[in-house]
């Protein structure tokens, strides 16, 4: 068994999980590992392969960690060889038997970049919803899930210029909750609703229709950590991918910054262009 670290830009994929008819980074890693002859052409996924999060559409990672039963030689630099350039391994481990990569996960971390300035979300008021929806509750209403909604997260958030940045923890998340999450600390914040909201969001009574809770936007949901408590799990930078990981994202980081200067341009012009009198 091996276990390694995977960086992605999950803009382009339509979640993690294999779905069909569309691209998916799962899908990625399988083709990858088809064409090292890793994995059969027939085969379905690797022997003991796990996942440790099944991120959504649009959602991105720093930390996703596989695991599954893999040759010496199949080091990060040898899977990025034949990965997409928006996917990079980075670190893999010697996995102890029966390791699943999913089950034996202690610990998730998941961190949202929340476009908030002063102006318009009062940062108290948004801290004090992340506090009231840490801790165990039952998030029924915050997740299209059906069964097994009890969780205990922690929510916290720190300003950084005209965003928030709320990293939120738990062994385990429900579908689509860190995101509802989110959406439901934003609204205290902009003051669209009050504190009272979150008690009824995690009051047993469903919410109707009109009071549903729904997912901030997917893109800037990054899942930066995923923790086990085996001591002989130990994972180990591959430099190289590493580097390669990192040059990848800068320069996608750069390409972006471009877009956005371009159409900070554009809305700045169209705002100063004079209008006649009607």
């Amino acid at each position: 068994m091996r276990a390694f670290r995977l960086a992605y830009d999950g803009t382009d994929y339509y979640g993690f999980q294999r779905q069909p008819d569309v691209p998916t980074v799962e899908d990625a890693v399988f083709d990858a590992l088809r064409s090292l002859e890793v994995l059969d052409q027939d085969a379905d996924k690797p022997d003991g392969y796990a996942a440790a999060g099944r991120t959504d559409r649009g959602v991105s990672a720093l930390a996703q960690t596989i695991a599954f039963e893999a040759p010496d030689w199949l080091e990060p630099r040898a899977l990025n060889a034949e990965l997409p350039a928006d996917v990079r391994a980075w670190a893999s481990a010697d996995a102890p038997d029966g390791f699943h990569a999913t089950h034996h996960a202690s610990r998730r971390e998941y961190t949202y970049h929340l476009h908030a300035p002063p102006s318009s979300v009062d940062d108290e008021r948004f801290v004090a919803a992340c506090d009231a929806l840490s801790g165990p509750h039952d998030f029924h209403n915050l997740t299209p899930d059906e069964h097994n909604t009890e969780r205990a997260p922690t929510l916290e958030a720190t300003r950084d210029g005209d965003y928030l940045v709320l990293t939120v923890t738990a062994g385990g998340f429900a579908r689509e909750l860190v995101r509802r999450l989110v959406s439901l600390a934003r609204r205290v914040g902009t003051g669209d609703a009050s504190l009272e909201a979150v008690d009824r969001a995690l009051a047993p009574e469903p919410l109707p229709g009109h009071e549903g809770i729904p997912p901030a936007p997917p893109e800037p949901l990054v899942l930066t950590g995923v923790d086990y408590s085996d001591p002989d799990l130990e994972f180990e930078i591959d430099e190289q991918a590493a580097e390669s990981a990192h040059d990848v994202f800068e320069t996608r980081r750069i390409d972006r910054q471009t877009t956005a200067r371009v159409a900070g341009d554009i809305a700045a012009g169209v705002r100063s262009v004079d209008r006649p009198d009607e």
